[in-house]
């Protein structure tokens, strides 16, 4: 029903005459934009067919529904239909409206949603519906910042060409604007790390690359030189849940950089809940519909990301350092996390040592003619040995805490028929290493997906 009217809206803008309009949402410009006095009217629908040599049963809930890379319940192959492989579908509106010589007001909203279930897109609810399940009989389950909202994106603002863009609302981080425009796959989770999973884009929390209550400004100067800030007010006491952002960069013939830094107070990563706590939420007066359990964090992480353009080449780079620390400012169980859903069970020590991870990228982009991509990344990362005690400097499979590794490569290529309609295929390879792999039912994974976007 919550998405009723949002879609009653939206054809209602759709009936009404377009006119040109700059740039909307997905990329649409000129006469084939949906615009009506400044308004439009955008969206995605990305489906297609996937095979996983090592996955868990594919979810109705979370936006990407396969795990893309191995996960920790990767179990056989699975095969089925898999949306939001090359971008996430979505209907969205934003807007413009000059004020004066200077100013203008903006807006934008968006919903995610599923194409091959029906459903709004909800991570949490693929986390909450595992609740009890052992590895080997979960579907796919993964956090993220999609939770069932009416919508994932929701801000609105003030455009200046002299003095920058500043918008109040829930917003996308800085990070995440980085990943997308500096990962050679442009963040599509079906080929890509950074896409497949949002702890980077995130900041060290999936649930982070898109915020509530955010205030974000971004300016440019002399075409070349851009700054951003982001600032996100707290949803509990004290500073927790507070993150805040900043970003410098700059563009010059043919190169582009930027650097981040990212501060995240009592991040939230939720699970689902063992078998045992389930038989202890009646106790607590908690519904396993909607509850989870999770681990509470300081984060903070530094990123640099490179791109250069050399047609038809385009050549990409990124890395970014990840500390985890123990929250200064520690939830409670029964904190209600975004979407309405409840940590029945939170772990505020999970990190007497501080985990840090690096995170690094390269790839290339080949335009072998105007409407054909070829695209090539690899993706890594890499843990320290973070345990106490006994755990200490392990590295080994034998606890999660020792130092391990993540890799994958990909390819894929994308054939565009014209603005509104492309064809994309490819394959991931994914592997966990020592650490990173311990508890996992299988250490690789290989995703060949094929599949069609359309976008208006």
């Amino acid at each position: 029903m919550k998405f009723g009217w949002v879609l009653l809206l939206s054809i209602l803008v759709a009936a009404i005459p377009a006119r040109a309009q700059q740039k909307t949402g997905p990329g649409i410009t000129g006469d084939d934009s949906l615009t009506w006095h400044g308004i439009t009217l955008y969206g995605v629908v990305d489906i297609g067919v996937q095979y996983d040599t090592h996955s868990a049963p594919f979810t109705p809930y979370r936006p990407a529904a396969s795990g893309n890379i191995v996960r920790q319940n990767s179990g056989g192959s699975v095969t089925g239909l898999t949306p939001s492989n090359m971008g996430q579908s979505r209907v969205g509106l934003q807007g413009i409206e000059p004020l004066n010589d200077e100013f203008s007001a903006v807006f934008q909203i968006e919903t995610f949603f599923n194409p091959q279930s029906g459903e709004i897109a909800d991570s949490l609810k693929s986390l909450a519906v595992n609740n009890g399940r052992s590895l080997a009989n979960q579907t796919v389950n993964v956090d993220g910042s999609s939770a069932g909202q009416a919508f994932q994106t929701a801000w609105v603002g003030f455009r200046s060409e002299r003095f920058g863009t500043l918008t109040f609302g829930r917003q996308v981080t800085l990070l995440m604007d980085g990943t997308i425009k500096y990962d050679p796959n442009y963040n599509a989770t079906a080929f890509g790390l950074l896409g497949a999973s949002n702890t980077y884009s995130g900041g060290g929390a999936q649930e982070d690359n898109r915020l509530d209550s955010t205030v974000k400004y971004s300016i440019k100067f002399h075409d070349w030189v851009h700054l951003g800030a982001l600032y996100k007010f707290n949803g509990s006491n004290g500073s927790a849940n507070t993150a805040y952002q900043a970003d410098i960069g700059g563009e010059y013939a043919g190169a582009s950089v930027d650097a981040y830094y990212s501060k995240e107070n009592s991040a939230i990563t939720a699970t689902p809940l063992t078998a045992a706590q389930v038989t202890g939420l009646p106790a607590l007066g908690y519904s396993i519909s909607n509850s989870l359990a999770a681990t509470i964090s300081d984060n903070e992480a530094y990123a640099l990301m490179a791109l250069y353009r050399f047609d038809p080449l385009k050549f990409f780079a990124g890395y970014e350092h990840l500390a985890y620390t123990n929250p200064k400012d520690p939830l409670s169980a029964g904190f209600q996390d975004i979407g309405g859903y409840v940590l029945a069970f939170v772990t505020n020590n999970a990190y007497n040592k501080s985990k840090t991870v690096q995170v690094y990228w390269t790839g290339v982009r080949y335009t072998v003619i105007p409407n054909l991509d070829l695209t090539a990344a690899y993706y890594g990362y890499h843990q320290n040995a973070y345990g106490t005690g006994t755990q200490a400097g392990c590295t080994t499979i034998a606890h999660s805490t020792c130092s391990g590794s993540f890799d994958a490569f990909s390819f894929d290529a994308d054939y565009r028929f014209n603005q509104h309609f492309d064809a994309y295929a490819g394959a991931m390879y994914s592997g966990v290493h020592d650490g990173v792999a311990s508890g996992y039912l299988q250490t690789t994974n290989i995703n060949p997906t094929v599949g069609v976007r359309y976008k208006f």
